[in-house]
């Protein structure tokens, strides 16, 4: 009996033929457009971007070229490997793709694309997916002038960020009546550059302010001194003693910021010296302890009976001991009484042993709104009183850095009226103090 199901006529397969091979070209033109579009919006054609445009084409020639030669009998095939190379190399692009039509439905779109914008669905409008006006009246410009066009787009949930979109027109190949002009949209993530961008804005304004106050003053002692006060040998005096003290301010900053950047550029470098802190730690306490006599303030130091040994830059360890101390002394010392602390922390598990630092003082405590703040550049809790006792409002921001150059952390304890207790763990020092530095790098 014959099968009464149709048959395919044989003169069906050159033209199915000839339209997969069509199909495998444009999807291979389309990707290499997209990797160019990629390229375009970084300002620079990165050697994967180009590597990835050739073997897009190439995958996709090889495949209509592959295509006449393959026999003409069906034969089962997946879904998976009806993918083709275009799709793969649109889902590792790191940076949203999006491809839409005239009529901004939606043909395409990379993982990233779908990752940014959940609702995003093949074959619905854009606009289903993405409100931002901007944008799509950038598509409709796009197809109008055959331009590309840049567009912003910035969503605020669930959190925020900053986008430069680039639309560019896709066009049909040539000879290809059937093929459809489109635009890919590309999603250049701007957020981290923004951020740095509004830091670098601030840190400006912030240095600026710091230096312009004391220039200022000094300025106007000169005018004083130069004018009126040029025969007046106490007001010289007093004067003078102002303008020292302004001086020494502008000083402290400048070497602030200088310590704040040399630790910055060895950020990436974790200190491997064995250093022990005890020694560290009781120099820096006779140092301040003058200070904290004019304070009233007696400073008293727990622990530190045995070596406590860490790897670390002995100079930055220093620095660090020096700041929180005397920020003690400076902003805690109505308590009357600072408490510094050395002990190795109890073992935990999958972690290396610890060594705690930790300056306790009585004084009147900080408020926990700003304790998340403390430790960033020139954030002060009272403006007025920190620089009247000579802070510069980096001192804290410089812990930081130098505990996160050693691979450590920083943990604030506060309550209004009870005082404040910072702790700084470091990891112990694991090789050998026996060994010769020789030995140690062998």
């Amino acid at each position: 009996m014959d099968d009464p199901r149709p048959q395919d006529s044989q003169a069906d397969h050159p033209n199915r033929a000839r339209a997969g091979r069509r199909s495998a070209l444009r999807s291979g033109l389309m990707v290499a457009a997209a990797m160019l579009a990629v390229a375009a919006a970084r300002g620079s054609l990165d050697a994967w971007l180009a590597a990835a445009a050739v073997v897009g084409l190439a995958a996709s020639l090889f495949h209509a070229s592959a295509s006449r030669r393959e026999p003409q009998a069906s034969r089962p095939v997946s879904r998976d490997s009806r993918l083709s190379a275009g799709d793969r190399l649109m889902a590792n692009i790191p940076d949203p793709v999006i491809l839409v039509d005239r009529r901004a439905l939606v043909r395409e779109a990379n993982e990233a694309a779908r990752a940014l914008l959940p609702t995003l669905k093949i074959g619905q409008p854009l606009s289903f997916a993405l409100r931002a006006p901007d944008v799509l009246d950038g598509i409709d410009q796009a197809f109008a002038t055959g331009q590309t066009i840049k567009a912003p787009y910035d969503p605020r949930i669930p959190l925020e960020r900053a986008f430069e979109v680039q639309i560019g027109v896709l066009k049909p190949l040539a000879g290809d009546v059937a093929g459809e002009a489109g635009v890919v949209l590309f999603f250049r993530d701007l957020t981290a550059a923004r951020r740095i961008e509004t830091m670098r804005v601030d840190f400006i304004a912030n240095v600026s302010h710091e230096l312009r106050t004391p220039l200022a003053s000094l300025l106007g002692f000169i005018e004083t001194l130069q004018g009126s006060a040029r025969n007046d040998a106490a007001a010289r005096e007093r004067f003078l003693s102002i303008m020292q003290a302004q001086a020494q301010r502008m000083t402290r900053l400048i070497d602030d910021l200088l310590s704040l950047s040399r630790i910055e550029l060895r950020a990436h470098v974790q200190p491997e010296t064995p250093v022990d802190l005890v020694p560290i730690v009781r120099v820096m306490i006779e140092t301040l302890t003058p200070l904290a006599r004019e304070r009233g303030v007696e400073i008293a130091l727990s622990g530190g009976a045995e070596p406590l040994v860490v790897s670390g830059d002995r100079d930055e360890l220093s620095r660090l001991a020096e700041n929180l101390i005397e920020n003690a002394v400076k902003y805690g010392g109505a308590g009357g009484r600072i408490e510094v602390g050395l002990a190795r922390e109890a073992p935990a598990p999958n972690r290396p042993q610890q060594v705690e630092f930790s300056v306790r003082d009585y004084g009147p405590g900080i408020a926990p709104e700003h304790l998340p703040r403390l430790t960033e550049r020139f954030y002060r809790v009272d403006i007025a009183e920190s620089r009247q006792k000579g802070g510069t409002g980096l001192g804290l921001a410089i812990v930081k850095h130098i505990v996160n150059r050693h691979r450590g952390r920083v943990a604030i304890e506060s309550r209004p009226g009870e005082g404040a207790t910072f702790r700084v763990t470091i990891p112990e020092y694991p090789g050998d103090l026996d060994r010769s530095p020789a030995e140690r790098a062998a």
